[in-house]
Parts: C-alpha cells; structure tokens; sequence
C-alpha cells in the first residue's frame, strides 16, 4: 500500500538577490518515509531546506498535509508539526543541555512535556549524563544529539535534518543515522541533507540529487545506491 504524501514541494523556486539557487525543485515526502537530498556544496540542499521551512521566500508549491504552506509563518509551521535541525545546529553554548532541551517545547501548551524529556534521555543516554553541563562544551556528536533532541521535544511529525553528520567521525556518525533510523521507527518523517551520499541512502526509502539547484535524478533510494552514473559521482566508484 502505498503511503500517503506529507509533504509536497513543485516547481519551487528561491533566489539570492538575482542570483537563483533552486530553479524548479519538485519533490514529496510519503508519511513516515525518510526520504535523502544528496549532492555537492552548492547545490542548493540547505536553500530547500530552509524555503521549506520558510526561513527563506521563495515561489511555487508547498503543500504539508494538503494545506499550502506559502502563507504560512515560519511559527505556524512549527505548530503543524515541521521542525528543523540546521546544519549549524543553532545550540545555546551558555545554556545546559536540559535547558536548551527544555526550550525546545517553547511552542507547546501541552502539560506533559517533562515525559517527553523523559523520552529524549532514553533515547540519547548521554545527554542524560550531561544535562547540567554548558551546551558549547560538548562534543561534536553530544551537540548533533542535543540538537536532535531539541526538535524532538516538539513532537515534530516532519522532522528536516541538515547534514548531520557534517564534522563527525564516522563511528558518531554511525550513531546518528541509526538515531534517524530509529526515528522513522517511531513514527516521525524525515528529510535528510546529506553529502554522505552512500550512508543516507543505506537508511532512506527515496532519495533525489540536487545538482546546481535542480534535481537530477531520484528514485528509490537503493536503485539509485546502485546506479553508475551516481557511484562515479558521488559514492567514489
């Protein structure tokens, strides 16, 4: 059966002054899928992710559970259930990790956030240990997990992730897809940027590759881990 659609992008353009960095981008994101965007620097992966998540304009088609999201503030977007773990992480390096945690469910009304921190210290034990040390000092993962678990904690049922494992080493970043993995597990969608081109399509059921802001090529993830001109390109065959 095929899953339904949560998010839908079509011929979504976005521009820096006069210079265009996605040039029709299209797109959709099946519920519960983890769905990968690979391709070099400059491609325009973090553009996407940031018109998606309107912190960019831009024009064309945003549609997230049937509901055009072009009218809809960068906080409404937050409250439909979109979060987004940028690339530079964004932490409170003066705050503890369970104060950045805790200001994760700012938008929420919801009395029962303290069981969710509850569930971020099972799923990332290490923040747990951690909890009343000073976010900038943490490690390069302890910071990927902490900003994770920021977005987590408000219940996000789109969850973006701008290269998570930007700066890692590769046992961390490990982890951090099985995290991701995990997440799909447990019902949250994911859009992945990545330039670890052969570990995001080892954990993602499609994948699209973005070459001077267009997409080049996409498909199902494992068909395109297979596909030469990809291998040549970006997986170092």
């Amino acid at each position: 059966m095929t899953a339904p659609t949560l998010l839908e992008v079509t011929d979504l353009h976005t521009r820096y002054g006069r210079v265009e960095a996605l040039s029709g981008v299209s797109l959709h994101v099946p519920d519960g899928h983890i769905v990968s965007v690979i391709g070099a620097n400059g491609a325009g992966k973090t553009t996407l992710m940031n018109s998606i998540m309107g912190l960019l304009p831009s024009q064309g088609g945003l549609t997230y559970r049937g509901e055009n999201l072009q009218n809809v503030s960068l906080e409404g977007r937050v409250a439909r259930g979109i979060c987004l773990v940028p690339e530079r992480r964004d932490l409170f390096a003066s705050m503890t990790v369970a104060d950045n945690l805790t200001l994760g469910a700012y938008s929420r009304r919801r009395s029962n956030w303290k069981a969710d921190l509850d569930d971020v210290y099972r799923r990332f034990p290490r923040l747990l240990e951690r909890r009343t040390q000073l976010a900038g000092t943490l490690s390069g993962g302890e910071q990927q997990m902490l900003a994770i678990g920021r977005a987590l904690m408000a219940r996000p049922t789109l969850l973006l992730l701008d290269e998570p494992s930007l700066g890692l080493a590769p046992l961390i970043v490990r982890d951090i897809l099985n995290i991701v993995r995990q997440l799909r597990s447990d019902g949250v969608t994911v859009l992945l940027v990545e330039q670890n081109a052969r570990a995001s399509l080892a954990i993602s059921d499609e994948a699209y590759v973005l070459e001077t802001g267009a997409v080049k090529m996409s498909g199902p993830a494992q068909d395109l881990a297979r596909n030469d001109e990809l291998t040549a390109s970006y997986l170092g065959g």
